[in-house]
């Protein structure tokens, strides 16, 4: 299947094309999923789905692991609890996460039609981590992430930063991501949204949601297509 394409109007070309990580680059979902009950079992709670735990993903750590603690049944959020999900989040992120299946591929023929960035609500230096790890990091000029200058996504202020500093206007940047916060941030900014559908975040949007030069792509395959159009 091609790329579905849900836009009004001619398709720019893009001078910036910036990715989400989690459920977009890579599946990290088995060992977020792992960490958040390792926390949960050491603070006497009750487990909790890998898929629920995938659905709250998104938002930055310190907002969905409060909420997966509280549908653990651990209320008030403790003490210290986000710096011993880092750590042991940290010593395990690599143990199933793994590009989805035709990403490098994807980097490689994206890189060849313009500068590529990460932007993600995740920890910058686990961030790092995981791209090195997956020999990824080599595709993009820039990894931010949520304990940047900047308010995490959906805000627009980091998608921005980006943009201006590759010289690239709304327009000319593409966001290529997963989730609603994916979604707004794009939105926020004025960029297009390529939405990942491949991805654990995706949610599928009501029927006339659909924004403006929005595109989405079933599998990592099809970007090029995508960039192309």
């Amino acid at each position: 299947m091609g790329p579905a394409v849900a836009e009004r109007g001619a398709a720019a070309r893009f001078k910036l094309v910036v990715f989400d990580l989690d459920g977009t680059l890579v599946d990290t979902r088995r060992d977020l999923a792992q960490s958040t009950n390792a926390l949960i079992a050491e603070l006497g709670g009750t487990a909790l789905d890998e898929m629920l735990i995938g659905s709250m993903v998104g938002h930055g750590v310190a907002v969905w692991l409060e909420r997966a603690l509280a549908l653990a049944g651990i209320t008030p959020f403790p003490a210290g609890a986000l710096e011993r999900f880092i750590a042991i989040y940290d010593a395990g992120l690599l143990n199933h996460t793994r590009p989805y299946a035709g990403i490098p591929e994807a980097l490689d023929q994206a890189r060849a039609r313009a500068p590529l960035a990460v932007l993600t609500n995740k920890m910058r230096g686990a961030t790092i981590k995981i791209l090195e790890g997956l020999d990824l990091a080599q595709y993009f000029t820039e990894v931010g992430g949520v304990d940047g200058p900047y308010p995490p996504k959906p805000a627009p202020d980091s998608l921005l930063a980006l943009m201006q500093r590759a010289g690239a206007r709304p327009a000319e940047t593409l966001l290529v991501g997963d989730s609603p916060v994916d979604w707004h941030t794009a939105q926020n900014a004025g960029a297009r949204i390529c939405v990942a559908r491949y991805g654990f975040g995706y949610v599928k949007a009501a029927p006339g949601d659909a924004a403006d030069g929005e595109l989405f792509i079933e599998t990592p395959g099809e970007l090029a297509a995508v960039l192309d159009s």
